[in-house]
């Protein structure tokens, strides 16, 4: 029964779900600064799942996390707890591999790659901190991440299919809350439902028409200079540009390519160089050289170049015209123009109704939502639209956002009556919760696990 009522009252004080997918990505995928010289080395593995390691820091990055996040005291059993969640993730990440329906593109994942290094490059000031506090290059960064974040994708894709699959009945939910003795009903906080419609930062016009003056400059280096293309590569490309160093990509189907690339390097003879086009999906402009084609597979070299570092104003203005429509006419609805115009594929596919990752709950604790966000609903009243903010959306990705008030409802004692739905969803998300740990120690029984820190050498390790 305690653990009911624990589950109960911290699911509401931590919004359901909202906070601990993003804080075990980013603990695995945060940069750490280097040891310098004289540093002394204090890392060990903390635990093996088949083919891969946790290490102690990994653990200790998303401790820090949940304590800050969640208000919560250090502990050895939440050290061992937050060990447990990143195994798990290993364990989800290891079966997604082997379940040939789950996949994660090339795309998706250098997409998700670049926003976490723009983030970390923003953190750090510029990349070139970045580069110094890590010890190793963008480039260099962005490849060791790449597989763990490929891990991560996989795992949060399985999760995803797993909880879904799990449902709770009517009388499963009345059980569940009637196992609360009546002095011990939490005391609900404040919860909202949001709709918003996002717009993510693009570069300014001067830059992108500097980034398309370099690239022609590049191909007149290449055309009439007799520069080579695979030494401007080197020298200009960005650091996230597909293929090596020297800009190769080899055995390359033209259906695989975004339709622009590709329609370029369809209609581009051999030997010969293209003249300059922008690449959306890369949002930076290109050159490429056809090396060789074989049917609709191809061997090219290419060079891209992107603007400098977006900002924020064009994305402000976009949102400032869309919130202008929606509070000077009245025939059009937000819905309407969420899907329209919100840049945040999930949300828009909503009419921009905002809800937890995991759960899938629309009723969002306030307190839990972040900094950004509640500055921005605080002064709102229900029906009212938020002028343009920054925001760190859910999934930790920076944007700007107008934000509607739905709903507010003030802190209050739980009941049946009032709150049915936020409880059957507490209830949905315990019973996936054991669900889920059930299957992972399962697993633990299908892939090797060694647990390689205990609690007692935790204490040990923090008396030295």
């Amino acid at each position: 029964m305690r653990h009911v009522c624990r589950v109960f009252s911290s699911s509401f004080r931590y919004g359901g779900g909202i906070l601990l997918g993003a804080a075990l990505l980013l603990a695995s995928l945060s940069p750490a600064p280097a040891h310098g010289q004289n540093a002394q080395v204090v890392d060990r593995i903390a635990a093996v799942v088949g083919d891969e390691i946790v290490l102690k820091s990994e653990v200790d990055q998303l401790v820090r996390r949940q304590t800050r996040q969640q208000n919560v005291s250090y502990s050895n059993s939440l050290w061992m707890e937050a060990l447990r969640q990143l195994v798990d993730q290993k364990l989800l990440a290891e079966q997604a591999r082997r379940d040939t329906t789950i996949t994660v593109s090339d795309q998706q994942l250098s997409d998700q790659l670049d926003r976490r290094i723009s983030q970390y490059v923003e953190r750090a000031g510029s990349e070139e901190r970045l580069e110094q506090a890590y010890g190793k290059s963008i480039l260099e960064i962005k490849e060791q991440f790449r597989e763990d974040l490929r891990g991560q994708i996989l795992s949060q894709q399985l999760r995803r299919r797993r909880m879904q699959s799990i449902d709770i009945t009517p009388s499963e939910v009345r059980q569940w809350f009637e196992q609360i003795p009546q002095d011990s009903l939490p005391q609900l906080p404040k919860t909202v439902r949001l709709s918003h419609i996002v717009r993510y930062p693009k570069p300014t016009e001067a830059s992108r028409q500097q980034a398309k003056s370099l690239i022609t400059s590049v191909r007149d280096s290449i055309v009439n200079g007799g520069a080579s293309l695979e030494a401007m590569a080197r020298q200009f490309s960005a650091p996230d540009a597909a293929g090596t160093a020297s800009g190769a990509l080899t055995d390359v189907n033209l259906n695989d390519l975004v339709p622009e690339f590709a329609a370029v390097a369809s209609r581009t003879p051999v030997g010969q160089i293209s003249q300059p086009f922008y690449n959306e999906s890369q949002n930076g402009f290109h050159i490429l050289r056809i090396d060789a084609k074989d049917g609709s597979t191809v061997d090219l070299h290419h060079v891209l170049i992107k603007p400098n570092a977006p900002t924020g104003k064009r994305a402000k203005e976009y949102l400032s015209a869309v919130r202008d429509t929606l509070v000077n006419n009245e025939d059009v609805s937000f819905e309407r123009m969420a899907r329209r115009h919100s840049e945040e594929d999930r949300t828009a596919q909503n009419g921009g109704r905002v809800t937890d990752p995991e759960s899938g709950a629309r009723d969002l604790v306030l307190d839990a939502l972040g900094p950004s966000w509640t500055r921005t609903i605080r002064p709102l009243e229900a029906g009212d639209i938020s002028e343009p903010s920054r925001v760190q959306l859910l999934n930790d990705d920076e944007a700007y956002h107008i934000v509607r008030l739905d709903r507010r409802v003030p802190a209050h004692r739980a009941s049946l009556e009032t709150d049915y739905e936020q409880i059957r969803q507490r209830a949905l998300q315990d019973k996936r919760s054991r669900k889920m740990r059930e299957w992972t120690d399962q697993l633990r029984e299908k892939i090797y696990v060694d647990i390689r820190i205990t609690e007692s050498e935790l204490t040990a390790m923090r008396r030295r």
